[in-house]
């Protein structure tokens, strides 16, 4: 083996060692955990603060519970991991940003109380509102009609799902509007997210159309998600709308946004039955009335998410 041999494949080798570290600040879901390295380097958060002017509104506070105004505090789980909802740009001894960060301090303030934000993996936080371990959840929760039957939602985005592939890939050249697209390739997802329910409840369509099946990959990390991407390993990944344009616009990624699939609105998860929905409802919807909910989302580059107003429970986008 010749000395240029043996560099090319020593340079391929450590381009393939980053892959985790840019995965972890070049996606986007907030479905997983992550830290930032690389990543952070090439894309550090935005530095501007539309969280600071953000004061306490009394008529919203007065819906919290006596308790909670008591106590002033709240228990969150938020999955972080994934910009630009949720990310470690500093690393994790750093405080985390990202949209979902801003917009749930902002809701914080508004209310008068601190949060106390536990990161959690994606598929462990609604399970763990059941049981009283956060009071609330974020990240980037979809609001789906199975989700319905034992979570309540307070609304404060519309995103939902998409594909995207690696540069130069030509087996999908443009987006995707029908899973029969899909037939015969991998798809790599998030565990316990809206993309492997829909990709299970839709396994049979490509048999129906007299197709290969598509085989799917869940992943409970997005960096493990994009690394097998660029590996070969999967064909193409299904995650958020946001993330994975958010994703395509870093260089490092390498990856291809194939546009939207299917929307869906993105709310604060709450056990069923919370006391706490109508006063993040107010909150939110004071946000939105003030401008700062607009400032946030400028910041992230997700306007085009925006919503009007906040609702708790809405039916899912069919």
């Amino acid at each position: 083996m010749n000395i240029r041999t043996i560099r090319t494949r020593l340079r391929a080798t450590a381009a393939l060692a980053l892959l985790p570290l840019l995965a972890l600040t070049a996606c986007g879901s907030g479905d997983t955990d992550g830290t930032a390295a690389v990543g952070a380097q090439a894309s550090p958060a935005p530095t501007d603060d539309p969280v600071a002017s953000v004061h306490k509104v009394d008529s919203a506070a007065a819906l919290l519970p006596a308790d909670v105004r008591e106590a002033g505090t709240l228990r969150v789980g938020s999955s972080i991991g994934f910009p630009p909802g949720a990310y470690y740009p500093g690393g994790t001894d750093k405080a985390p940003a990202g949209q979902d960060i801003d917009i749930a301090d902002a809701v914080a303030k508004v209310l008068g109380v601190k949060l106390e934000r536990q990161d959690a993996s994606f598929e462990t936080i609604l399970p763990a509102l059941g049981s009283g371990k956060y009071d609330f959840g974020t990240g980037n929760f979809g609001v789906t009609s199975e989700r319905l039957k034992t979570i309540d939602f307070v609304t404060y985005i519309n995103d939902g799902q998409g594909f995207a592939v690696k540069k130069g890939n030509t087996e999908l050249k443009g987006k995707v509007t029908d899973l029969t697209q899909l037939c015969g390739l991998t798809i790599g997802t998030g565990a316990g997210t809206t993309f492997e329910a829909t990709l299970s409840a839709q396994k049979g369509v490509c048999a129906k159309a007299g197709k290969k099946p598509y085989d799917v990959k869940v992943y409970s990390e997005n960096a493990a998600t994009l690394t097998a991407l660029q590996q070969g390993r999967i064909d193409v990944i299904m995650s958020t709308i946001n993330g994975l344009r958010y994703q395509a616009a870093q260089p490092a990624s390498q990856t291809a946004f194939l546009g939207e699939f299917h929307r869906l609105d993105v709310g604060f998860a709450f056990k069923k039955g919370s006391p706490l929905t109508k006063a993040f409802q107010a909150a939110v919807n004071e946000l939105i009335e003030d401008g700062t909910y607009a400032r946030i989302l400028k910041k992230w580059g997700t306007a085009p998410s925006a919503i009007d107003t906040s609702r708790i429970n809405p039916p899912e986008h069919t």
